[in-house]
């Protein structure tokens, strides 16, 4: 298999984001008629092996002159979401999972079955220069919920400070709000209710060309057709641990990443702009 540009042994997946047919009306279920007509990812894979998920997820996206449109399909026979407050850390429960790359930075959201959101907006501390594009209110450096990260993946102690990945480590602005984005969730049975079996949960996240003006980088907003962004979608699932009482996180992504860390770009889903409105 050949691998990607971090040698991970893992070519991206790719999914075609076609245009919506007419208005969507979100509510969290993802009916409206547009949808119908938008291809469902494959089935959520183990994001490093690529073996089946034991729980069924699916996604899909469509876009038109305003808005960028993700839904997801979230197979759980009971939900379960605990943190309330914006910004908690969602990735401890259950979870899906948003990241958009930017090239120079890249974007993370998260929702839980409460409809409770978690945003981050990372910037490679190598594009990162005094007086540069970067260098303004939003992206303070200075603020106390700025911070530096280095990734999830460290396979020995030499990446401690820089991390695992080639460009090194990152600002993280855990502050950061995505203008005009807006969530809607649904779920198809009961929140923590052990006693009751559901059929799942389902998210609709409307994010306005607009707002993603810090992740274009160049680019066309809207794209122009044709044109190619990398966004990863996944999941993470607190499952039952060998002994009593332990959980294990399991993170689940539409295609195979080659490696248990969600803040590598090169590894994200390539999703090509078509100007069709189906396949």
């Amino acid at each position: 298999m050949k691998p990607n540009a971090l040698g991970y042994g893992v070519e991206p997946g790719h999914y075609t984001a076609y245009r919506a047919t007419g208005p969507i009306t979100p509510d969290g279920r993802a009916q409206s008629p547009a949808w119908a007509r938008a291809p469902r990812t494959p089935r959520f894979v183990e994001m490093v092996s690529g073996a089946p998920a034991p729980l069924n997820t699916e996604a899909a996206i469509l876009w038109d002159d305003t808005n960028l449109y993700i839904a997801f399909f979230a197979e759980e026979p009971y939900p379960v979401a605990t943190m309330t407050k914006r910004d908690d850390c969602l990735f401890f429960e259950n979870d899906l999972e948003i990241f958009i790359d930017g090239g120079e930075s890249y974007y993370e959201y998260q929702v839980n079955a409460l409809g409770v959101i978690y945003e981050v907006m990372y910037i490679w501390r190598s594009a990162f220069k005094k007086g540069g594009a970067w260098d303004r209110a939003p992206f303070d450096v200075y603020h106390p919920r700025s911070v530096t990260y280095n990734g999830d993946y460290r396979p020995d102690r030499h990446n401690f400070w820089h991390g695992a990945h080639p460009k090194g480590p990152r600002w993280a602005f855990l502050d950061y709000d995505l203008p005009g984005l807006k969530t809607y969730v649904h779920v198809d049975g009961r929140v923590n209710d052990p006693t009751t079996p559901s059929r799942g949960w389902t998210a609709e996240i409307v994010i306005p060309w607009a707002g993603l003006a810090d992740l274009a980088t160049g680019r066309a907003l809207p794209p122009r057709p044709g044109d190619v962004w990398g966004i990863l979608l996944a999941r993470f699932q607190q499952l039952q641990g060998r002994n009593p009482g332990q959980s294990v996180s399991a993170g689940w992504s539409a295609h195979p990443m080659g490696v248990a860390d969600t803040h590598t770009p090169e590894t994200f889903t390539q999703v090509r702009f078509s100007e069709k409105t189906g396949p």
